[in-house]
């Protein structure tokens, strides 16, 4: 059994974690705020150009105006997994990565390649699969010029036939607690065969369709890039706040125990001593 000496010594340990983790949530749960905000708004746009460009999508046809919607056949594919820049955000990382490892399982029979983002994918998938590129510093200043510069090249790759299909795998924000992982099609854009798209499909284009392709359908694509840089961005913050948050409550715990396992020691030392007092004087007065 360990001494008090060691005992007091853990309870100091886990009190200075307890500041630590009690700290890294309160940080988490400020910037969360800003991220939520910045999704949230984000996302009823980017879905509803999303929409457009899936109605677009289906009114084009194999020529360079429908150049991003154009259906190969698939041998090269690339994956985009993207993670944080730092850890201690519980599963966050890890689902990203197991989901991408279980996406290259299932792919195979292609000829894949991996464009991790975030210092954490870069790590895990760096010397394990072949990279077509790489990027760790997007979350230091996350902003839309700086992911259209990601996007863009990524465009280009499938442009000039570098790849047949991209996925996007991210964690999708719900809320604090909760996020979905998403593996998203990327490219090429997959055009809806429905009544109700043929329907919204039916524009009439001014200035001319070819001009309005050229400038709606990249921008659109990168504004989906952008919103899952935002949302796994949010997903991070909102999983580290609950990841300290319940390594706090469980440092306390510790600490509860082991102040307890404290007390009860020295009020045992507390009675031997007063006990070897008390037959110390009996045996004198014999």
């Amino acid at each position: 059994m360990a001494n008090l000496k060691e005992i007091r010594t853990r309870i100091t340990s886990v009190a200075s974690t307890m500041q630590i983790t009690s700290a890294m949530k309160m940080v988490s749960a400020a910037k969360l705020k800003r991220a939520q905000d910045a999704i949230t708004q984000m996302r009823p746009y980017a879905e509803k150009l999303q929409e457009i460009l899936v109605n677009l999508s289906s009114t084009l046809d194999n020529s360079t105006e429908g150049v991003y919607s154009q259906e190969r056949d698939t041998q090269k594919v690339l994956l985009v997994p993207i993670a944080s820049n730092r850890g201690l955000c519980g599963a966050f990382n890890a689902n990203v990565f197991k989901r991408t490892e279980k996406r290259i399982t299932e792919l195979s029979d292609f000829d894949l390649q991996v464009y991790p983002i975030g210092k954490r994918s870069v790590d895990y998938f760096t010397d394990k699969h072949t990279l077509f590129n790489s990027n760790l510093e997007i979350f230091n200043d996350l902003n839309f010029d700086s992911s259209t510069i990601i996007a863009q090249e990524v465009m280009d790759a499938f442009v000039d036939g570098s790849f047949d299909k991209v996925e996007i795998i991210y964690n999708k924000f719900v809320n604090a607690a909760t996020q979905e992982l998403m593996v998203e099609p990327f490219l090429p854009v997959q055009a809806e065969e429905s009544e109700e798209v043929a329907l919204n499909a039916d524009y009439i284009f001014e200035p001319s369709k070819s001009s309005i392709v050229l400038d709606l359908i990249p921008k659109s694509l990168k504004v989906q890039f952008y919103k899952g840089l935002l949302d796994s961005h949010a997903s991070e913050h909102g999983a580290r706040m609950t990841a300290m948050h319940k390594a706090t409550d469980n440092a306390q715990d510790l600490k509860d125990d082991l102040t307890l396992t404290y007390n009860r020691q020295r009020q045992a030392s507390i009675t031997n001593e007063i006990l070897e007092i008390v037959g110390g004087a009996e045996a004198l007065k014999q």
